[in-house]
């Protein structure tokens, strides 16, 4: 099992959404995703920060919108993919490089659950992937949304996590 994490659409216009949108975007950044970055670095695991990109809506890189927080600790190694569909696979090659890597189980974190992360989850298993969720650390101004994609798809505790990775050769 070689494993990857997805950090998919952190990114900072999606902090001004409204108020409820920024709170969970917090606490996922704050409390899970950052912690996990970190964890997936120190044992030189794939890390995948996926960005979405809305010309319309002016959200395009070397916009302010489209970067993510500067808190997060992008190393030269990790991907970047940008995507313009909800499902980070489609139209980009995230699969290509991940096949590339070896890499067949996905922990999935990010904004937003109900759109972007539940499409990403289930376009990764149409590929074959064992696609997980970290519970906590997916983001949504529906907490409905979130309860949703946590309970109905294969989640981890980031306790449980950090437990696995840190087991891993």
């Amino acid at each position: 099992m070689k494993p990857a994490l997805l950090v998919i659409d952190i990114q900072n216009q999606f902090f001004k959404e409204d108020p409820d949108t920024a709170k969970s975007l917090e606490s996922a950044v704050n409390y899970f995703i950052l912690p996990t970055i970190t964890l997936f670095h120190e044992k030189k695991l794939p890390v995948v920060f996926v960005q979405h990109m809305e010309k319309d809506e002016g959200i395009v890189p070397g916009v302010e919108g489209f970067e993510m927080p500067d808190s997060f600790d992008v190393q030269p190694d990790d991907l970047r993919i940008t995507k313009t569909y909800n499902n980070a696979f489609i139209k980009t090659d995230l699969h290509a490089q991940l096949q590339a890597l070896g890499v067949d189980t996905l922990i999935v974190t990010g904004y937003c659950a109900e759109w972007c992360i539940l499409s990403t989850l289930r376009g990764a298993w149409d590929l074959d992937y064992k696609a997980i969720v970290l519970l906590g650390a997916i983001a949504s101004g529906s907490k409905e949304g979130i309860s949703f994609v946590e309970n109905y798809h294969a989640s981890i505790s980031l306790g449980a996590l950090q437990t696995f990775i840190k087991a891993l050769p």
